[in-house]
């Protein structure tokens, strides 16, 4: 029987190589796909490419064309710069047998847009905080108490140009910012969480929850919980939302009650550390999308630590990158 092949993008950053990660013991065959010459991914997986940035012109129409050169039934996106450009292509490769592991453009931008995603909680009746444009804070036209947050309206990774702003002084220190470019959104104190989940038109096949610690924004630190609570506010997110596949969702809790304040429609980076912990959402989607099998897990309570760690790439194959943007690597090395 011919193994499937699955294509991974991003794998230069966390998310992307942690769906690599995932799927390295399983029966699936990657693909991967990056906008660097020296992303580390390309060379810890038998075949890799080197592609056009999401922003070129170019992007959607050489992913599909070495995705059907590759025999790809489906790919990963491990950016959130390709999710806009891929919900909006993703019938297109529907119609070609291709399927692109993205939910819908309304989902993609309610998760994207910080705004959007306040509103779409409050409307689904879940606990959020106070969000709100940082211009309407400046011109008067609303308020907030301090502490509060500001982060950018769209984006944002990793923490970048996020600031907590405690008193009026920091917020002097902060006019070198765009107003409308930012959120201002209430601090809430507490234990952090980041989930995973996947479903399908609703439905929701499975949740993992894990309280985390952070270091320059990535999780440095998680620990694998049990939580009805947490869990029921994730499965009234999906019901409403519907995203396809993959959903993250990042919360706090205050006084036993879950604030939800960040969604992102793709696999993230901690996705490797769930498929430890028992739920490894890659393979579950790909098993459902190509034999309709639902997820079977069984959660384990850990402890997951994360470090660095070397990674040695082959000569020959950084020099075929970079001549040829496409390079094999049978014999390569695991992240």
């Amino acid at each position: 029987m011919t193994s499937v092949k699955i294509a991974v993008s991003g794998i230069g950053g966390g998310a992307g190589q942690s769906v690599l990660k995932a799927l390295y013991n399983t029966d699936y065959e990657i693909v991967g796909i990056d906008g660097e010459n020296h992303a580390t991914g390309l060379y810890a997986v038998p075949v890799s490419y080197k592609i056009p940035y999401a922003s070129s012109p170019d992007y959607i129409g050489r992913l599909m064309e070495l995705m059907k050169k590759e025999g790809c039934s489906m790919m990963f996106p491990g950016l959130d710069a390709e999710l806009p450009k891929l919900a909006a292509h993703r019938e297109q490769f529907q119609k070609e047998g291709l399927t692109l592991v993205v939910s819908s453009p309304e989902v993609v931008e309610i998760s994207d847009n910080k705004l959007l995603t306040s509103r779409f909680l409050e409307e689904a009746g879940l606990p959020a905080p106070q969000t709100c444009d940082y211009s309407n804070i400046l011109d008067g036209s609303a308020s907030m108490s301090f502490p509060f947050i500001l982060k950018p309206k769209k984006g944002g990774t990793r923490s970048k140009n996020v600031f907590l702003v405690k008193k009026q002084e920091d917020l002097d220190t902060l006019q070198h910012l765009s107003p409308e470019e930012f959120i201002a959104q209430e601090y809430i104190e507490g234990d952090e969480y980041t989930c995973g989940s996947v479903s399908f038109d609703g439905e929701c096949f499975g949740v993992i929850i894990m309280r985390r610690i952070l270091r320059d924004g990535d999780t440095y630190k998680c620990y694998v919980e049990f939580n009805p609570v947490i869990e029921e506010a994730i499965h009234r997110v999906i019901r409403h939302l519907k995203p396809f596949g993959p959903l993250n969702i990042q919360l706090r809790m205050k006084n036993g009650q879950p604030y939800i304040f960040e969604l992102n429609a793709r696999c993230s980076g901690t996705t490797a550390a769930r498929a430890i912990s028992g739920f490894n959402e890659p393979a579950f989607i790909a098993d459902y999308l190509t034999t309709g099998k639902k997820p079977e897990f069984e959660i384990k309570k850990t402890t997951i630590f994360r470090y660095w760690k070397e990674f040695v790439a082959d000569d020959a194959m950084l020099e075929n990158i970079d001549k040829h943007q496409y390079g094999t690597n049978p014999n390569f090395n695991r992240l």
